[in-house]
């Protein structure tokens, strides 16, 4: 992907990048963003916008296969102190910072790279967010984590709860209902 800056550079000027796609060689795939490929995973377009956020909650849920509930806006977790995200289709977690960065990796979703939390971290998310989720949902999660418990690597789950707000009880329902 590119933004317009990137494509002057590569193109020249605004009339080569719209000869380009007129010509179907390059697509508008999002406000600013370019692609070479006519079909981008909107969540890999956010992601090339907002560089700065982490895929959460719903959005990582439904990446990882925990549910198969597509939700209704994309989940992006920032910094506390960011500047709000002006998007409908956004919205948008403020994590405080100390606690922001951990379980963050690169995951190619669709041949495209996005920044997201680890399974282990979203554990710890679905534990602190499970008073705000619906519980039908928060149960189908929870189900699928369970299933997949011995995969996960129980030292980082219990590394990521001592860094989380409210550690204490979210430790209490990591015990009870998860393992």
């Amino acid at each position: 992907m590119f933004d317009r800056s990137m494509c002057i550079a590569q193109y020249g000027s605004d009339y080569k990048i719209r000869q380009k796609l007129a010509a179907g060689e390059l697509f508008k795939v999002g406000k600013s963003v370019y692609s070479t490929d006519k079909d981008v995973p909107e969540i890999a377009v956010l992601s090339f916008r907002y560089p700065e956020a982490i895929v959460t909650l719903d959005s990582a849920f439904y990446i990882y296969g925990l549910t198969d509930v597509i939700p209704d806006k994309h989940y992006l977790a920032t910094k506390r102190n960011s500047t709000k995200i002006k998007n409908a289709n956004v919205q948008q977690i403020f994590v405080p910072d100390s606690f922001f960065e951990q379980g963050e990796e690169t995951l190619i979703y669709r041949n495209y790279a996005i920044r997201i939390y680890n399974k282990e971290r979203m554990l710890v998310e679905l534990l602190r967010y499970k008073t705000k989720l619906p519980f039908d949902y928060y149960k189908e999660v929870l189900l699928n984590y369970r299933k997949i418990v011995h995969k996960l690597d129980i030292q980082k789950i219990q590394d990521y709860v001592f860094e989380a707000p409210k550690s204490r009880k979210i430790m209490e329902t990591l015990q009870l209902e998860v393992l």
